[in-house]
């Protein structure tokens, strides 16, 4: 029999393996999750829900859901909620780490090295066949989550309606709105639907006694300490803020994080408003350019302004840049994660969470055109290439690892194959 301290040792040796786990599969996601914040879903969906199953897809979409009303980088965010599933706050900042720690060494060896490999056509090849990895995960993930959120008509015409939407209205406000939208569709209209169900009935009879009880139970449920951090955190800086010192360019960047809905692209002109007065626009563009070049979170772009900021101690501002624009949505979601779990769960919201779900498939629709599918694919073979990638990921089911070699090697010939093109 197990003495207290076998016990002890036991179940921190567990924990240690699941960190462990945690940060080696989020650290070979960020080696190749090119295409931005919809494509890193679809990478989480397929590793996390289809392949390791740590969470199932109810639970997945409510932190995607989550994710999407809260300031911050909404992928990041996704990936930081999946670590504190599966080991706590230990397990979050293990996948943080792990996920976004190949985009900052790349932007940190950009920034001092230059760009004079970028230009290498073997590195180029690379970056071209794992964009047309990205195209081959979101549509995979678009099909699973499609398959999973959209079983009833509702819906598929919310997410028809979503994706129609942000293609023809693309900015952070409407993705906010079109999910508020969708959740209050997928409440009316579910219920309407099932109104002669017993279970809407027995709901309806007891509505405003459940949302007095919900009330109760949200507060309950919010974790008061990160907010208090946060706040202490974004006024605090706002005082210790004198001239361009270190304390200066946290809060500046971390007031940043606090504004951004959706992450990606989103947070460009926030970042360049940030930086306008310190850093010339070519440097800001190159720092464009070099997020665009890595993998993993768009939000690593502040690691390159940061070494552009400082002269003096450019590693040390740029980590804290880092830090900072990271941190707000982190410590966002901690407060509001059991809150959020605790609505969904209620019987009167399920069919707002169905409505949100099914506008996140919208979302990963929208994206899926641009800038996903409209920045990789350019010629038939790119097109021959992604319709192989999906049926051995769809169907063969070929481990992830070897089709990321594949389309890593694929995309060598395929870039030259082009390039030679060209040249001729």
């Amino acid at each position: 029999m197990l003495s207290h301290t076998d016990f002890i040792v036991f179940y921190y040796a567990l924990m240690m393996k699941n960190i462990i786990e945690i940060f080696i599969k989020f650290f070979s996601l960020g080696c190749v999750s090119f295409g931005g914040p919809a494509a890193h879903i679809g990478y989480f969906q397929q590793a996390f829900v289809e392949k390791h199953k740590w969470l199932n897809a109810t639970e997945y979409g409510r932190i995607v859901a989550l994710s999407q009303f809260l300031p911050g980088p909404g992928s990041s965010q996704v990936g930081f909620a999946i670590g504190y599933h599966r080991a706590g706050l230990v397990g979050a900042i293990a996948a943080f780490v792990a996920f976004t720690l190949p985009s900052v060494i790349l932007m940190l060896t950009l920034a001092f090295v230059g760009f004079q490999y970028a230009d290498a056509i073997t590195f180029q090849g690379v970056i071209y066949g794992l964009k047309l990895l990205a195209v081959v995960v979101v549509l995979d993930a678009i099909l699973s989550m499609a398959k999973s959120f959209c079983q009833s008509w509702v819906n598929r015409g919310i997410t028809l309606i979503s994706a129609i939407a942000l293609v023809s209205f693309s900015s952070s406000l409407i993705q906010v709105l079109v999910i508020a939208l969708a959740a209050l569709a997928g409440f009316i209209l579910t219920k309407r639907m099932q109104g002669s169900n017993q279970l809407t009935k027995d709901a309806d009879n007891h509505v405003s006694q459940e949302l007095k009880v919900g009330e109760s139970g949200l507060l309950a449920n919010i974790r008061w300490l990160p907010l208090i951090i946060f706040a202490v955190l974004i006024i605090g800086s706002s005082f210790l803020a004198k001239g361009q010192n270190l304390m200066h360019w946290f809060h500046e960047f971390f007031f940043t994080g606090s504004l951004v809905f959706g992450g990606g692209h989103v947070v460009l002109p926030l970042l360049q408003e940030t930086v306008a007065d310190n850093l010339s626009s070519e440097a800001f563009l190159t720092g464009y350019a070099a997020a665009q070049a890595v993998p993993g979170p768009m939000f690593t772009m502040a690691t390159f302004l940061g070494t552009q900021l400082d002269v003096s101690a450019p590693v040390i501002t740029a980590l804290i840049a880092t830090v900072a624009i990271f941190l707000p949505g982190f410590l966002l979601l901690l407060a509001f994660q059991y809150a959020w779990y605790e609505l969904s769960s209620k019987p009167s919201v399920s069919g707002a969470m169905s409505g949100i779900n099914a506008s996140v498939v919208g979302l990963l629709v929208a994206a899926f055109g641009t800038p996903i599918a409209s920045s990789a694919l350019h010629e038939w073979w790119d097109f021959a290439a992604v319709a192989l990638g999906f049926a051995l990921v769809r169907y063969v089911k070929v481990q992830i690892g070897i089709v990321v070699l594949c389309f890593a090697a694929l995309g060598v010939l395929l870039f030259q194959l082009g390039y030679s093109t060209l040249v001729q």
